[in-house]
């Protein structure tokens, strides 16, 4: 499991994000922090592996909290910076001390699952590497893009909402081989008939491919595999 530190001023904002976290799978929080210091004491105490991060903090702020992290014996866990904050000035240093990633509020659930997915697809492939050997080319874009989440397109028709179709897009993405839409609704969170609506909406935009998969007796199954 992914240990989550959720760091906002805000009580009732901090526990509508750590419930989202929850809805996560493989991750979990650990704790919630409301001040740089209190924040400081959660990271050593409960050493998590990512931090929930608003920049705005009553004490300073979430930039002040990682360059203090920063001077800290050990290992520092990750930082998803999720704040109201939209200047570049606070972009560009949340870039420049390392965080995964930049999340404006308000923001729903599928846009945090997608992000905290990516995060989740980048540690297992770092996991995965040998931490000896050196990496290819090909294994470090994958490393990069893997932080990334899958941009989502703009949808002419109504009825679709981008972030949903995103989501749908990333699960079949990132499994390389192909899903059901029962597995699909599964890995996203939404109903199979949501998820039947998006992926047949994405066939016929070639995003992704259909496949059909016939057994003994019976319909052939739709599988969608990335395109």
């Amino acid at each position: 499991m992914i240990r989550v530190l959720v760091v906002d001023d805000d009580f009732r904002v901090s526990g509508i994000h750590a419930a989202y976290v929850g809805r996560v799978p493989g991750f979990e929080v650990c704790g919630q922090a409301g001040t740089v210091a209190a924040a400081v004491e959660a990271v050593r105490e409960l050493t998590p592996d990512l931090l929930l991060l608003d920049v705005y903090l009553p004490d300073g702020s979430g930039l002040d909290l990682l360059r203090r992290l920063r001077a800290e014996p050990g290992e520092r866990p990750d930082a998803l910076m999720i704040t109201a904050a939209r200047d570049l000035a606070s972009v560009r240093a949340a870039m420049q001390l390392g965080a995964t990633g930049y999340l404006v509020k308000p923001f729903g659930f599928a846009a945090l699952q997608e992000r905290l997915a990516a995060y989740r697809e980048l540690r297992e492939r770092v996991a995965a590497l040998d931490p000896v050997a050196e990496t290819g080319q090909a294994e470090v874009d994958a490393l990069f893009n893997a932080a990334r989440p899958t941009a989502a397109p703009q949808l002419p028709a109504k009825g679709h909402s981008a972030p949903t179709l995103a989501l749908v897009l990333a699960a079949v993405r990132r499994h390389g081989g192909d899903l059901s839409a029962t597995q699909v609704a599964e890995r996203t969170g939404v109903s199979r008939a949501t998820a039947q609506r998006y992926l047949s909406y994405s066939v016929r935009q070639g995003l992704i491919r259909l496949e059909l998969r016939y057994g003994a007796t019976g319909r052939p199954e739709h599988r969608y595999r990335p395109a």
